[in-house]
C-alpha cells in the first residue's frame, strides 16, 4: 500500500511514520509537511506545503495513495472556538477535500481525541469541534474511514513530542510506563503505527476508536 502521513514532525505522526516505514505492506510514504522533516528512507516522500488551508494544489500528487493518516492537531489551550476550528476542522476538511477527489477509494484516518463529542452540542469546546470534524470525514464518502480517539500514548524510541512542556511531562511520566502499559486503554507508539496500517484492510463498522480499539486493531494481520 501507498500511504500518506500528515503531522509527522509530532509525536502522533512520527510513530504513525516510523512504522509504516519498518512495515513491509506499507511500499511508499508521502509526508505532507510545513518544514523539512530531516529522514531520510528508500520509501520516504516529502512535500513542503505552507498552507494548510488549502491543499487542492497537491490533488494530483494524492491519486495513487491508499490512505491518508491525518495525525496533525494542536492543543486548544489559549485559543478560542474560532481559532481552534480553524487549526482543526478547516485544514482537515480541507485534506479530506483534497484526498477524496484525488482519489474516493482511500481510507481516511483523523487522530481525534478520547472525550470527543460527535453530537457536536456539548459544553466543552474542543470536543465539539473534534466532533464536528469526525463527522465530517465519516460522511464524506470515502471507501472507509476512521477515527483514532487517542487518549494516553507511551513514546517508544526516537519518537517525542516537540512541545517542551510535555517532554517534561513524559520524563516525569517515564519511570511509571511498565504500569501504564499494562492498562488496556493505554497505547504505545508503535500499537499505534500498526494500528494505523491495519485499518487499511480492517472494514469493520466500529468507525471511532478509543484505546482499546486500538491496541485490539494494532494485532490485526
Amino acid at each position: 500500500m501507498k500511504v500518506i502521513i500528515t503531522g509527522s514532525t509530532g509525536m502522533v505522526g512520527r510513530s504513525t511514520l516510523n512504522e509504516c516505514l519498518l512495515n513491509n505492506k506499507v511500499k511508499q510514504v508521502l509526508i505532507i509537511n510545513r518544514r523539512p522533516l530531516g529522514v531520510s528512507h528508500p520509501k520516504l516522500k516529502e512535500i513542503i506545503h505552507t498552507d494548510f488551508s488549502d491543499f487542492s494544489t497537491l490533488k494530483n500528487k494524492l491519486i495513487d495513495y491508499d490512505a491518508c493518516f491525518h495525525c496533525m492537531g494542536v492543543s486548544s489551550l489559549g485559543k478560542n472556538e474560532a481559532e481552534f476550528s480553524k487549526f482543526t476542522y478547516t485544514i482537515t476538511k480541507s485534506l479530506a477535500d483534497t484526498c477524496y477527489d484525488a482519489n474516493r477509494n482511500m481510507i481516511f484516518n483523523y487522530v481525534s481525541g478520547s472525550g470527543t463529542d460527535f453530537s457536536e452540542q456539548g459544553k466543552i469546546m474542543w470536543a465539539r469541534v473534534k466532533g464536528k470534524t469526525e463527522n465530517y470525514i465519516l460522511n464524506k464518502g470515502f471507501k472507509d474511514a476512521y477515527c483514532f480517539r487517542l487518549g494516553a500514548l507511551i513514546p517508544e524510541g526516537d519518537v517525542g513530542s516537540g512541545s517542551s512542556w510535555y517532554k517534561y511531562i513524559y520524563m516525569v511520566m517515564k519511570p511509571f510506563y511498565p504500569l501504564m502499559k499494562k492498562i488496556k486503554s493505554v497505547t504505545t507508539s508503535s500499537k499505534f503505527g500498526k494500528a494505523m496500517i491495519n485499518s487499511v484492510h480492517a472494514n469493520q463498522k466500529l468507525k471511532h476508536l478509543e484505546g482499546i480499539d486500538i491496541n485490539r486493531m494494532a494485532l490485526l494481520k
